[in-house]
């Protein structure tokens, strides 16, 4: 028993919260919501009238009366009805996707702005279909969960009232039925939230495990591991089918506990007042009776069923919440210039600094060094030695553990992310070339750039020959993930992105990994060019990037344990010979 109270009681408070989820994401939609509930009721007031009208029929009928403009006043308020509940589920719809809509560019927005330890805890598919799948499921919670709640519960009391007016007696024998169907459904209510929530997972897992293999379709095809990535990803459709299967299951029960609720109920009444009328009782009180008994149809219907559609989509809800609810990357602090650069000063200073993407496992150990405000500085050293990590911190995409990081003399946490980006170019060893045309991917970081920026920053990639060859130019499509381009090309068109955006710093991430010598060669010109505007950060293995830097900074296990030029390195730094770049 103790244990049956505490899950009622864990329901009860699932329940409280599941409500303020909804009246969060209802927030900005309630005008629409009131509009579409109003003219339901008003359809189904228009409804509750015409047995009382019926009954009048009847009894102008059986008295010789006139009943033309009665009839014609049936009519009239079918008519109006069907018209006002027709506008009123137009209202529900366009408010439902109107909801949809505003949670997905919720999403959107969240998952573009969160701090990169966040995304690194979840899967990138995952959080897709929270954004598509989850959100979608939003739709049945709303425009037929929520809205049929309260206006199914008002027409049903509408319909009790008259009830209860007409013949107490028989309603007694109604609500029977109804408290007996509804028992029916309480078990399966307490288990549909449950297996819905199931369901979105599974769904969930099964998103990312497909952009997993689409992502790298040519490691797994080079594998020969179609079929292996095939049965990973329908065991989890096969648990979305299994948990879906199971709210259909459990869904199935709220028909026949209608069915039991309503028609048990019509034939319980017919049996009693047939039997009254044929002792001598009124056949027009029996007749609006059985009217309000097809009337109640259709609200405890919509109570029913909006119980059922709430505890689906309170999984979906509850993913997307669980989204909303992370906290994303602040957007604190100074706008850079609002406080004195050092003159004449390093551009870019760590002090001591400690990082770890996992507690108690430092990638940097106290990491000092500079970047002065022109020139050229290398980044070398094995592999986790804490390169990229420089670069991520550089960039903000991470904070310092401890010690600081200095841009122009101003603790980088000081100024708004956003503004400091802005200050910064960054080439990425994979060079991600986005969907779209090359004019799109040059642009991407300088959106307001003029023709002439443009054909400066093609000339210092050497990409203007490539532009040239090109059927359409510069509004040439670049592919999926950029699939029409050489790797070479690819890594050119991201050092002129970022170029084009005229930084005070360019990071570059092995800027010759995927060029042949003759375009390496011009590269290390566009470097020597590109130096004398602004300051080069470069990790680099290759012996010809690295002899030409103005400054090499050795890092080894996240410590910097050499600086100087290659012939000074050479020369005093057995860590440095031991490396043997190039």
């Amino acid at each position: 028993m103790s244990d049956r109270a505490a899950s009622d009681r864990a329901m009860s408070a699932m329940t409280r919260s599941g409500l303020r989820e909804v009246y969060r994401v209802l927030r900005g939609h309630r005008r629409g919501i009131c509009a579409a509930a109003a003219l339901t009721l008003t359809g189904s007031a228009l409804g509750l009238a015409q047995p009382l009208v019926v009954k009048n029929v009847i009894q102008a009928a059986g008295a010789g009366s006139a009943v033309a403009g009665t009839v014609a006043l049936l009519v009239a308020l079918f008519l109006a009805q069907a018209l006002v509940q027709a506008v009123g589920r137009y209202v529900m719809v366009r408010t439902g996707e109107g909801v949809v809509l505003g949670v997905r560019l919720n999403l959107v927005d969240r998952l573009l702005r969160l701090p990169l330890r966040t995304l690194d805890r979840h899967r990138t598919g995952d959080l897709i279909s929270r954004t598509g799948t989850d959100s979608t499921a939003l739709r049945l919670l709303i425009a037929e969960g929520f809205t049929d709640a309260v206006t199914g519960s008002i027409g049903l009391l509408g319909v009790v009232a008259l009830m209860l007016w007409l013949d107490w007696l028989l309603f007694l024998v109604v609500l029977g039925m109804i408290l007996l169907g509804a028992a029916m459904l309480t078990t399966a209510l307490r288990r549909i939230e449950g297996a819905s929530l199931a369901a979105q997972q599974a769904t969930g897992t099964m998103t990312a495990d497909l952009e997993r293999a689409l992502v790298a379709l040519r490691t797994v095809r080079a594998s020969r591991a179609e079929r292996r990535e095939a049965a990973r990803i329908a065991e989890q459709a096969r648990a979305a089918y299994a948990a879906g299967v199971r709210v259909g299951r459990l869904d199935a029960v709220v028909a026949p506990a209608v069915e039991l609720a309503v028609h048990g109920s019509f034939l319980a009444v017919l049996l009693i007042g047939g039997a009254r009328v044929a002792a001598g009782g009124s056949v027009a009180d029996l007749a609006a009776f059985l009217l309000y008994m097809l009337y109640l149809v259709e609200p405890i219907g919509a109570v029913f069923q909006a119980v059922s559609n709430v505890q689906q989509g309170s999984g979906a809800l509850r993913r997307i919440t669980e989204v909303l609810e992370l906290a994303g990357e602040p957007e604190t602090g100074q706008v850079p210039g609002t406080a004195p650069a050092l003159a004449g000063g390093p551009l870019l200073q760590f002090r001591d600094v400690w990082f770890g993407y996992e507690p108690h496992r430092p990638v940097l150990r106290g990491t000092t060094f500079d970047v002065p405000q022109r020139g050229h500085v290398a980044l070398v050293g094995l592999s986790g030695a804490g390169k990229s990590t420089v670069f991520a911190l550089t960039e903000r995409f991470y904070d310092p553990d401890r010690g600081l990081v200095l841009f122009d003399g101003q603790d980088v946490r000081d100024v708004q992310r956003h503004a400091h980006r802005a200050r910064i170019g960054l080439v990425e060893q994979h060079c991600p070339v986005l969907h779209g045309t090359l004019r799109e991917n040059l642009m991407y970081a300088a959106p307001d750039a003029d023709e002439g920026e443009l054909r400066r920053a093609l000339e210092l990639a050497q990409l203007t020959e490539l532009v040239a060859q090109l059927p359409r130019g510069l509004d040439t499509d670049a592919g999926e993930q950029g699939i029409a381009l050489s790797g070479g090309e690819r890594q050119r068109i991201a050092i002129a992105r970022a170029l084009l955006a005229r930084p005070q710093l360019l990071l570059l991430d092995e800027p010759t990994a995927h060029l042949d010598a003759v375009n390496e060669a011009a590269l290390r010109s566009s470097i020597r060019e590109t130096a004398k505007e602004c300051a080069l950060l470069v990790i680099a293995h290759r012996v010809s990037t690295v002899r030409e830097a103005d400054v090499i900074v050795v890092l080894d296990g996240g410590r910097v344990v050499a600086t100087g030029r290659h012939g000074e390195l050479l020369a005093e730094s057995a860590r440095y010979r031991a490396l043997s770049p190039g």
